[in-house]
């Protein structure tokens, strides 16, 4: 290795004081040393073959439980996964015109854990997001654009669209003694939903413009039920996610379709599973109908899909990578101060502060373009994984760019605050072990889950650990029930918030180090 006690800068040196000179002085510092060059470049292979390894090892198993499944997945209008099964009883509706029904009543059954083997368990129930209502749909394939009002059974009415978009109504659930009007109009590219509780003073719950949505549509009622989901705790930590089957029936009548509305009631179990032989539907949904009325029952979930593998997920070695960058740049700081160096730098640049300065914007660069390179391994893990046969949540490109570029500002964040912490203890383990203990730990602690959830959303909310909330990849959907952990990808922060929480950290530790080194001694 280099000692740095020989990498001088000239004092005669035209614009010696200078801040571009001093970054150059420094930057000569750091590639000059070949234990510093190669901390950094190992960083990069901890992240690229870590995450390389765990996406090759990786292999999808389809069709479980002697049910026909694909290891693909169902995207809506936007590139996103969607969930798009349901029961749907309906009509052609050519050009505007409009659709409304009464929703009488909503009921259900949910199958709980067997307490005897073999014996099913089902109880009468309806699951909080339970839906019945009316739809406009561009035909019956999984995925195709609609808008629809629905009631539910413990979030009220809500108007929703191409699976992401959600707008609560102001009435609650329904019940026999409380029924709910929904009407869903068209003109043109817009529709707009009602709802009322007596069928003759409307309120509008919210307007959609379906993205892909065609002069010929199918407009009817239909119903949804998602699975239940339990989250189990160990003792030793970790969580143990069931989802079981539900399903609901809703009684529709005053049903009145205006417009050009073409044929009879048609139905379609949309997105139905089969069995292994591939005829026989699994939990199929079903219609009776007498004297205007109709009985529909159905299952699974129209919404947005959470269930698969996330891009991030190839950053495993992520946490391996920040080590040895907080190793190094802290070793750029304290290096010198242990040899007594420092004096030596502020001959040349006698204004301390800017000599700080100069060490953070030469370690943050390069942490940055050791992140950029490293978090390459996102696309091209993802693209191990597809191979593998597992089914990879989509993102859009811009999306895919924010979590790379994330991550190399995650890198040169804490590369910074390892600097600061150096310059601020001057003593190089007692400096790793304080950033390892503000960074790493807390989020090993939120994302092992051996801590209570609400202590874990706190760490990762206060702790320069929030910063990991930048590759999240996956947002968090209110209308979608799902184990949303850092175990399982989410965080309490929005990405950008989270990053923000972490250079915040970075930059009062800067501060800090600035003002010691320029009252204190070198």
């Amino acid at each position: 290795m280099t000692d740095p006690s020989t990498v001088m800068t000239d004092p005669t040196t035209g614009g010696r004081d200078g801040f571009p000179h001093l970054v150059r002085a420094e930057w000569t510092k750091f590639r000059t040393v070949r234990g510093w060059v190669a901390g950094m470049t190992l960083a990069v292979v901890l992240v690229v073959a870590l995450g390389l390894l765990s996406a090759a090892g990786s292999h999808a198993s389809c069709g479980m439980g002697g049910v026909e499944t694909a290891c693909t997945l169902t995207t809506g209008p936007g590139g996103e996964a969607v969930s798009d099964r349901f029961f749907f009883v309906h009509r052609r509706l050519d050009g505007d015109g409009s659709i409304t029904v009464r929703v009488d009543s909503m009921t259900g059954q949910i199958r709980l854990p067997d307490t005897v083997p073999g014996v099913r368990r089902v109880v009468a129930g309806v699951v909080p997001w339970a839906k019945a209502g009316i739809m406009v749909k561009d035909g019956v394939r999984e995925g195709a654009s609609y808008a629809a009002v629905m009631v539910t059974a413990r979030h009220g009415v809500r108007m929703q669209h191409d699976f992401t978009e959600d707008v609560a109504g102001r009435s609650g659930g329904v019940s026999p003694g409380s029924p709910r009007w929904l009407r869903l109009t068209r003109s043109g590219g817009t529709l707009t939903g009602y709802e009322s509780v007596d069928g003759r003073r409307w309120t509008v719950v919210g307007t959609a413009r379906p993205a892909h949505l065609p002069a010929a549509v199918e407009a009817g009622m239909f119903v949804a039920s998602p699975g239940d989901l339990t989250v189990s705790r160990g003792d030793l930590g970790g969580a143990s996610v069931q989802v079981r089957f539900t399903e609901a029936t809703a009684v529709f009548d005053q049903v009145r379709v205006e417009g050009r509305a073409g044929g009879t009631w048609s139905h379609d179990d949309v997105g139905v599973a089969y069995e292994a032989d591939g005829r026989t539907p699994h939990h199929p949904g079903r219609f009776t109908e007498s004297g205007g009325a109709f009985a529909i029952t159905g299952v699974g979930d129209v919404a947005p899909s959470v269930d698969g593998m996330r891009i991030e997920s190839t950053l495993s070695g992520l946490v391996a990578g920040l080590v040895a960058v907080i190793v190094v740049a802290v070793l750029f700081v304290s290096a010198e101060h242990r040899r007594g160096l420092f004096r030596t730098t502020l001959l040349a640049a006698p204004r301390r502060g800017r000599a700080f300065a100069a060490k953070a914007v030469v370690v943050g660069a390069v942490a940055f373009a050791a992140g950029l390179a490293a978090a390459l391994t996102v696309p091209l893990g993802a693209r191990v994984l597809r191979a593998n046969g597992n089914a990879v949540l989509p993102v859009s490109t811009f999306t895919e760019l924010r979590v790379v570029a994330g991550v190399a500002a995650l890198t040169a964040a804490v590369a910074v605050l390892a600097l600061a912490c150096g310059a601020l203890v001057r003593r190089g383990a007692a400096a790793v072990a304080a950033v390892a203990g503000l960074v790493v730990v807390p989020h090993i602690l939120a994302t092992a889950s051996v801590l209570p959830p609400e202590v874990v959303r706190w760490l990762l909310r206060l702790t320069p650990a929030a910063g990991f909330a930048v590759q999240q990849s996956v947002p968090e959907y209110a209308q979608v029930l799902g184990y949303y952990s850092p175990q399982g990808g989410y965080y309490p922060l929005p990405p950008l918030a989270g990053l923000a929480v972490l250079c915040g950290y970075a930059a009062l530790a800067a501060v800090l180090a600035a003002v010691r080194i320029r009252k204190g001694d070198a």
